[in-house]
């Protein structure tokens, strides 16, 4: 498909991967709808686009609520591109996580992925145009430790993207998800923020967000359901067939360890 001059959505477009998609996106000539909580960064982001010469309009919005999720679809109107990438994570014992930000997580990175995918979607089949990317991770298809919450609502990006791509089948609409591994962002601090979050043992290694903001870009090239990043993570998969017996005795040990640090702090 030809993306000039269409209209992208990127959530979580704040900071990370939202960020650099969106000057990706609006780098290859679309228009872009920045959308998060955070204002002053989001027209900050704006106006580093319009002086390179693309197109971003801001949607400020806190997705965990409903209605303003329904305020950006208002605002935005008919989108090409949907690109779910807002959400959070929190690493240590689940029985020392919070319902609050359990809550907080499920309606980030579930309720807002599926929420805005329903008032989106029937404006892309009605076209019969379009594409929604769902950023996921690896952790969806590798229950861990740690990371019991999190994993489970990427897995179920991994779940819900695919249903979508076998319904849309034959249509010119799409549906990806993109399972990355670690990512040089904002995540482990924002997970270590949360009340009773630890260090996430992966926050200092990973790839860049403009590595991934690339593959999503060349996503929209070439449609396919799911891609990784970095491309070997691949065999993430396959691997937890074969070892996962390893995660079953090393992860927890690495909990433990995280738990001493948090005592001693």
């Amino acid at each position: 498909m030809n993306w000039q001059d269409k209209t992208a959505v990127v959530t979580g477009a704040s900071s990370g991967i939202g960020a650099a998609t969106a000057r990706q996106l609006a780098g290859m000539g679309m228009r872009v709808f920045l959308v998060a909580r955070r204002l002053e960064r989001l027209l900050g982001l704006q106006a580093e686009i319009t002086s390179a010469g693309g197109r971003a309009e801001v949607a400020a919005a806190d997705l965990r609520s409903e209605v303003e999720r329904a305020r950006v679809f208002e605002q935005v109107g008919a989108a090409d591109v949907l690109v779910n990438n807002a959400g959070f994570g929190w690493y240590g014992y689940y029985s020392e996580m919070t319902w609050k930000t359990a809550r907080e997580m499920l309606e980030t990175n579930v309720a807002a992925t599926a929420h805005l995918t329903s008032l989106f979607l029937p404006g892309m089949r009605a076209r019969n145009r379009g594409h929604i990317i769902n950023v996921g991770s690896i952790s969806g298809s590798i229950p861990s430790q740690g990371v019991a919450l999190y994993g489970a609502t990427k897995s179920f990006l991994d779940n819900f993207t695919t249903a979508l791509a076998r319904e849309l089948r034959g249509t010119r609409v799409f549906a990806s998800v993109v399972r990355a591994g670690p990512v040089r962002t904002e995540f482990g601090e924002t997970a270590l923020n949360k009340e009773n979050g630890g260090h996430v043992p992966t926050e200092k290694i990973g790839v860049t967000s403009e590595a991934v903001a690339w593959e999503i870009w060349k996503l929209l090239l070439r449609p396919r359901r799911v891609i990784y990043v970095p491309r070997w993570l691949q065999i993430v998969p396959w691997a937890e067939l074969s070892f996962g017996w390893i995660i079953d005795r090393i992860g927890p040990l690495l909990l433990k360890r995280q738990g001493r640090r948090i005592q001693k702090a």
